[in-house]
């Protein structure tokens, strides 16, 4: 009996050794066996060894592309804007009086009316010939007349060479012509042009 005794008194002393120990320590008392403890030791190596393994076999990450800035001068917005600036310059000289008021000479071509018109028709000519430039395989047969891309083509042409028909009629007669209908429907066309892509 002495010697369980004896066997208690020594075990309640490691206890009491081993809980002072730990508390010193600011640990809590690790009570796991030698088998648990490199089990442990072993996981963060069976972590990292698995993660090389699937970094091998995974397919490497595309780096962000930084978003794509277009450039402002471009072909594309060139037609654009000679577009814009045809229509725009068809609705001025629409609305501005012909200021061919003189009934006894020859009429005044070079008023604000007529010089609008004729800067119109410019416009109009370089907006078709920049279109054709830049644009040129968006027009297809095969994708038959209603597709947009096509009826942009055949309407601004169409309505630009109309245009400058009737700029042409009327600048190059000294008397008063009728043109405005002509060029006032060219206009028209090529604005539903435009509305088809834009």
């Amino acid at each position: 009996m002495k010697s369980y005794c004896m066997g208690m008194l020594v075990c309640s002393a490691l206890l009491v050794w081993a809980g002072a120990a730990s508390a010193h320590e600011d640990l809590p008392l690790d009570l796991s066996s030698p088998a648990q403890g490199y089990a442990q030791k072993a996981l963060p190596l069976m972590l990292a060894e698995n993660a090389s393994v699937v970094r091998a076999n995974a397919v490497p990450a595309v780096a962000a592309q930084p978003e794509f800035d277009p450039p402002l001068l471009t072909g594309s917005n060139m037609h654009l804007v000679l577009g814009l600036a045809t229509l725009v310059g068809a609705a001025a000289t629409a609305v501005s009086p012909p200021g061919d008021d003189n009934t006894t000479g020859p009429r005044n071509r070079n008023g604000f009316h007529g010089t609008a018109g004729k800067v119109t028709g410019v416009l109009a000519a370089a907006t078709v010939a920049s279109g054709f430039v830049v644009h040129w395989n968006d027009f297809h047969l095969e994708d038959g007349w209603t597709d947009p891309d096509n009826l942009h083509v055949i309407l601004g042409a169409t309505g630009a060479s109309m245009l400058g028909y009737a700029v042409l009629k009327s600048a190059g007669s000294s008397t008063k012509t009728s043109h405005a209908a002509l060029a006032e429907l060219g206009a028209v066309g090529m604005l539903i042009g435009v509305k088809l892509t834009w």
